[in-house]
């Protein structure tokens, strides 16, 4: 394999991470502790 082949793979392999990271981080802010949207909950429960 030549240097640019092991550059790719390693680019490649670094995209997937970042990319796993991005959509973890974006539904670990949309759902609470217990799997619950955030975003969709029912406010008139916590006033009463």
């Amino acid at each position: 394999m030549s240097f640019g082949d092991i550059v790719y793979i390693v680019a490649i392999i670094v995209f997937v991470f970042i990319t796993f990271g991005i959509v973890k981080n974006y539904y670990k802010s949309k759902f609470d502790d217990e799997g619950r949207r955030i975003d969709m909950s029912d406010d008139t429960k916590e006033k009463d």
